[in-house]
């Protein structure tokens, strides 16, 4: 079992920004948060809240100790996030960067690079205990050579003047990582892949984030690194990494919006590892592994976009494929470990009755159905105070995420239904039925080039979308038959009432949470 973190203590200072899902209601209320949830806030709370959504994203200071006490509660529900000054002086002496690496010695030598260029800017400190030793005073990192085909691994480590160690035999990134936390005694590993490229200040930015004692990982926004190159792949994966998370903070949790968090770039508290560290029989999703068990315990995970970190792009489309593939893999191994966490969907039984109502051309039943829905969840929230509208408002965005969902999952996890919908021709109910779900697998695929509006028209958009999701699908649907795992290819259905509603800074009791859509393992 992961230690667990101490007691809260807000570092004075720290700026909160709200959440981008966060809104406020009339009568004190709020809905957002990781995961998603209808919040009741006590005064002091409601205040600190609005003003951070005014302040936009300067943030809001707690003026005293009253709101520092709520804006630690706003925190742990991810209404909020810190924006923390960036400090170095000292700071980088906490950290040890430990690079595990596997062949590819290139990309190896620009990434040790990246971190030179970044390093020298604290002094050297005379009485330091590392004074000397060639740590003190710059940036401490470790190379780690998972027994790679040749020697070039760890002569570039030695040629940049980087420390490093050999494995006698391949045993995976897990190990090579638990192998770097062994071999330093460092507050705060930073692991970081050899195919990554950081960015000046990138450390300045991360560590003052662990100033919060509840905070176990941090990881910085992960993008691909720009190259000259006008390739189909290499715009589209400027849109669509599979390693970047978006251009919002998150409190990182399983149910919540941003579920996980790529290895690329992760730094982890040494005393949040003080059980297992990464798991090394999984070969794939040890992070995801890690991200989860950490929570579990009680830490925070944030994600700080603000800070990037670039990642070498697959140079063809088959390693493409076969990535996003090997990604889908590793949902039945993880599901072993946290059973339940890696169903494909979460959608409300009440949800699926309004839209089969809708595929049935039956709208007057479908309204029937939310207003129930709606009417028994606002019962449900009464003591929250929920209006019978702000009910029917989360009714009907219920409907229409799970819509999505329900798109998503044919897009992935279940493909080849969607594919057959997409070319199923005919009339009366199933062609009806196809109709409506080719409709929705183009409709979010086609909400998001919208939204995005990448490098790529929109019918070639579609096509890689399509076949992106349909890799990591096959990836998911392989691993869960070798595995002998028929749960990670089954959503779960749900009532859309149950759940917990928490009130600040009072203490949390039971009401309703409606679940986020849920996003997959690792892709």
């Amino acid at each position: 079992m992961d230690a667990a973190p101490p007691p809260s203590a807000l570092p004075p200072g720290w700026r909160l920004v709200a959440d981008v899902r966060t809104r406020v209601h009339r009568g004190g209320l709020a809905t957002g948060g990781s995961p998603w949830g209808v919040v009741k806030l006590g005064p002091v709370a409601a205040r600190l809240l609005h003003r951070s959504l005014r302040a936009g994203p300067a943030g809001a200071v707690a003026a005293d100790a009253a709101e520092r006490a709520a804006a630690d509660r706003l925190l742990d529900r991810g209404l909020v996030h810190p924006v923390v000054p960036r400090r170095t002086s000292g700071r980088r002496r906490a950290a040890c960067v430990v690079v595990p690496a596997y062949g590819r010695a290139d990309l190896l030598d620009r990434c040790l690079a990246s971190l030179a260029l970044d390093g020298p800017d604290d002094p050297a400190v005379p009485g330091c205990p590392d004074h000397g030793a060639g740590s003190c005073g710059r940036l401490d990192v470790l190379v780690v050579d998972d027994a790679s085909p040749t020697d070039e691994v760890s002569q570039v480590a030695a040629a940049r003047g980087t420390r490093w160690v050999r494995h006698a035999h391949n045993r995976g990134p897990g190990a090579a990582r638990n192998t770097g936390r062994d071999a330093t005694q460092a507050p705060v590993l930073a692991f970081l892949d050899a195919d990554c490229v950081v960015t000046p200040g990138w450390l300045d930015a991360l560590l003052p984030l662990f100033d919060d004692p509840r905070v176990g990982a941090v990881a910085p926004r992960v993008i691909p690194r720009p190259i000259a190159d006008d390739r189909l792949l290499t715009r589209y994966e400027h849109t669509r990494s599979a390693l970047d998370m978006g251009p919002h903070p998150a409190l990182v949790r399983p149910g919540a919006a941003l579920a996980f968090l790529p290895s690329a770039c992760l730094l982890v508290r040494r005393e949040a590892l003080a059980g297992h560290g990464f798991d090394e029989a999984l070969r794939l999703g040890e992070d995801v592994d890690l991200v989860w068990r950490l929570a579990a315990a009680g830490w925070h995970v944030r994600y700080e976009p603000a800070v990037t970190v670039e990642h070498e792009l697959r140079p063809t489309w088959h390693g493409w494929a076969a990535r996003r593939f090997d990604y889908g893999t590793s949902a039945a191994e993880l599901d072993r470990r946290h059973p339940g966490r890696l169903a494909p969907a979460r959608v409300s039984a009440w949800n699926l009755a309004a839209l089969a109502a809708l595929a049935a051309a039956r709208p007057l039943t479908a309204a029937v159905t939310t207003g129930a829905a709606s009417a028994l969840l606002a019962r449900h929230l009464r003591r929250t105070g929920v209006r019978p509208g702000l009910a029917l408002r989360i009714a009907g965005q219920g409907v229409a995420a799970d819509a999505a969902t329900i798109a998503r999952l044919l897009r992935r996890e279940w493909w080849p239904l969607g594919l057959a919908a997409l070319v199923a021709v005919g009339r009366g109910r199933p062609g009806r039925a196809a109709r409506w779900a080719a409709a929705g697998v183009l409709g979010v695929t086609w909400l998001e080039w919208c939204r995005t509006r990448p490098d790529v028209d929109l019918a070639t958009y579609t096509l890689v979308r399509l076949a992106d999701d349909a890799s990591y699908g096959s990836g998911v649907i392989a691993g869960a038959v070798r595995g002998r795992r028929p749960q990670v290819l089954l959503p779960r259905v749900r009532l859309p009432w149950v759940g917990r509603t928490a009130h600040l800074p009072a203490r949390p009791d039971a009401a309703a949470r409606p679940d986020p859509p849920a996003r997959g393992a690792c892709g």
